[in-house]
């Protein structure tokens, strides 16, 4: 996007309010000012308060406000993200399950059985927390970045493992980033299991720019960004230099992508409400 230019050509001037928050001065009035302005006039009005947005008023959402909700994963990042949704006091319980399963599956079972895993691994153990009482909710998610030849790239081992993973994005033609999500919640009804589970893997394609300098490259693997990254950089930081465009959703690449996992959780916890509801009706 181009920079605003004001009436000299300066394309340094601040942007234009799109709703001006009082009437502009009259061109008049100014022009007929003798001497300099009184003090007074030069005093700035401090910008008003930021305000955070209101929170999102959705049924499953509402569910879950005072309630104990865990996050399978000790990525900041995932929480980051769940707090723009509304979910600001998640509890991270990391699994520390092993990550390994045979890269013989496909990208997409490979993620999808990784985050299944790590969500049972976490709701076993919380389910019965006698000092915290079982959670509401249970979220994990797992992310994998795939080459142009179908290889799945794990966090790089070293720095000339790094650099090397790089030059490989950038001469593919595109590389895929799958993110599984995996949620759990209990269920108060006397049905087997005694937990709604759903999962979903969400599929975003990206392509690096092909004529990014060896120079950028390795000014970018010297931050150190990327080196606790599947793939090797973070597109929401100075990894976006690396990135020509993307196909799908952004917070997929970062590492949850939003949208589907607010389905998944109007899934599981809309389902244990209308089961209770079943439930009651039986009684009656």
């Amino acid at each position: 996007m181009s920079d605003l230019k004001d009436g000299s050509g300066s394309a340094n001037a601040a942007p234009l309010p799109t709703e001006p928050t009082e009437p502009p001065p009259s061109y008049d009035a100014v022009s007929q000012q003798d001497g300099p302005a009184p003090a007074a006039a030069h005093l700035k009005r401090p910008p008003p308060p930021l305000r955070a947005p209101l929170p999102l008023d959705l049924p499953a959402l509402n569910l879950l406000r005072g309630r104990r909700v865990i996050l399978a994963s000790a990525s900041p990042r995932r929480k980051q993200l769940l707090a723009q949704i509304g979910l600001h006091n998640v509890q991270v319980v990391p699994s520390n399950t092993a990550e390994d399963f045979p890269k013989s599956l496909s990208p997409f079972e490979y993620c999808l059985q990784t985050a299944s895993q790590k969500v049972m691994t976490v709701y076993e153990k919380e389910i019965n927390n006698e000092a915290q009482g079982e959670p509401a909710l249970v979220i994990a998610a797992d992310t994998v970045v795939v080459s142009h030849v179908g290889d799945i790239l794990e966090k790089p081992r070293s720095e000339k493992d790094h650099i090397a993973m790089l030059k490989a994005l950038r001469a593919g033609p595109s590389h895929k980033v799958y993110t599984a999500i995996a949620v759990m919640a209990p269920l108060e009804a006397a049905v087997s299991p005694g937990y709604a589970m759903e999962t979903d893997v969400v599929e975003t394609v990206v392509r690096f720019d092909p004529n990014i300098t060896d120079d950028l490259l390795l000014a970018y693997v010297k931050t150190r960004e990327g080196v606790d990254k599947a793939g090797g950089y973070g597109i929401q930081g100075m990894g976006s230099l690396l990135v020509e465009r993307i196909e799908g959703t952004f917070d997929n690449v970062v590492g949850l992508p939003l949208r589907a996992t607010l389905k998944l959780i109007e899934k599981v916890l809309i389902r244990e409400d209308h089961l209770d509801e079943a439930d009651e009706a039986e009684e009656d």
